[in-house]
């Protein structure tokens, strides 16, 4: 576990290095940013995978049953619930992405996820399963073979191997789009450009670099996270190409100063605009160290006798001659070791690489440096968001 935690140190350093170094690279706007009403939707529906080999849903799974008993129905099969046996399928949620501008026809993917006690829906296939919006109406019908990522094997006396998650499926291109999502972008006057984290120097320069590209004022930000553009008259028809245009121009994005810790995995992750103030750090660690040993004291030959007689047999089933006794004692020895660390002095104005770089010299490991940020955030020296996931 340690030696994992020296390799993720090693690569965070790396990474301080990257971020310490004077190049910064732009980004397109396309990727730091979206259009306003152009975004995906979700989908959703109830469905069964059936054709399991014997993985599937228990007899107690009421409602796998009633829906494998209303479909029989549909099909005019008149079956009484007492007498089907659903050990072969599965009753699933199905949930699908249906994206912006998709037409009739279009083909998208789907997953699946047990809701049942079904132990793998490895080999089945999904019945025609009708995909809703949150408007309640079909947008999308899903239906074929699943595909899982894993396996469940187990034996008779309850033991087993699993790898992955064997309930959860998907089906690559199993849905198919019943119904479009009516969104036109001819003769629009105006669009709004959403920032993906919202940030007041980011939306500056991204105003600048547009009305830079089309030579007029045609971009405003209207707040840190939205910028509003004046579609120009040339551009009224094909307002496809003037965002062609807009997401293709580069433009160096700004962020505040965070630093994410994750205290279950012992990662650190810092930004490049962290700054640290003047601080001395000291840190060191206490171990203690407790064995446990059991010594067995056994007497010499014709040694002065127990008073009373013959052989005694002891709990343990040692047996001690008039001569002696046997005795069992245990032993503790504790161990107590304290590491020495020197005190490190940072000087304010540093970068956060410098001070990992400085901490990495007297051997801090991951753990150390969590618990050296929050230290030095209570005491006002780290000039960055602290976010504890």
């Amino acid at each position: 576990m340690f030696g994992r935690f020296r390799y993720s140190f090693a690569f965070i350093l790396g990474c301080c290095f990257l971020l310490m170094a004077p190049a910064v690279k732009a980004a397109r706007i396309k990727d730091i940013a979206s259009i306003k009403g152009i975004r995906p939707n979700q989908l959703f529906g109830y469905g069964l995978v059936i054709g399991l080999n014997g993985s599937g849903d228990k007899g107690g799974t009421t409602f796998t049953i009633q829906s494998l008993v209303n479909m029989l129905e549909k099909m005019g099969i008149h079956v009484s619930a007492q007498d089907v046996k659903v050990n072969n399928v599965a009753a699933v949620m199905v949930s699908a992405t249906l994206p912006p501008f998709a037409k009739i026809g279009q083909k998208i993917d789907v997953t699946l996820s047990s809701i049942g006690d079904a132990k793998s829906l490895q080999g089945g296939t999904l019945l025609l399963t009708p995909l809703k919006g949150v408007d309640g109406r079909v947008y999308a019908l899903a239906q074929g073979a699943v595909s899982v990522g894993g396996f469940s094997v187990g034996g008779a006396a309850g033991g087993g191997v699993t790898k992955n998650h064997p309930t959860v499926a998907r089906i690559s291109g199993g849905g198919t789009v019943e119904r479009e999502i009516p969104l036109n972008l001819a003769g629009k006057g105006e669009l709004t450009i959403m920032l993906n984290s919202p940030d007041p120097l980011t939306a500056t320069r991204v105003a600048s670099v547009i009305n830079e590209r089309f030579g007029d004022e045609i971009t405003t930000a209207v707040d840190p996270g939205n910028l509003k553009v004046r579609v120009p008259k040339g551009f009224r028809e094909r307002v496809v190409a003037l965002l062609a245009e807009i997401g293709n121009l580069e433009v160096v994005p700004d962020s505040v100063a965070k630093v994410i810790v994750n205290e279950k995995t012992g990662t650190v992750v810092m930004g490049e605009n962290v700054r640290i103030s003047r601080v001395a750090v000291a840190h060191g660690n206490l171990s203690i160290q407790i064995k446990e040993s059991t010594q067995v004291s056994q007497p010499l030959p014709f040694a002065p006798g127990v008073a009373g007689g013959g052989p005694v047999q002891m709990d343990s089933g040692v047996v001690v001659a008039p001569g002696g006794t046997t005795v069992v004692t245990p032993q503790s020895d504790v161990k107590v070791t304290e590491e020495e660390r020197r005190l490190l002095l940072v000087p304010k104005g540093r970068t956060i690489g410098e001070l990992v770089k400085a901490l990495n010299a007297i051997g801090v490991t991951p753990r150390d440096l969590i618990t050296i940020l929050q230290a030095m955030k209570a005491a006002g020296a780290l000039q960055a968001q602290l976010e504890i996931l």
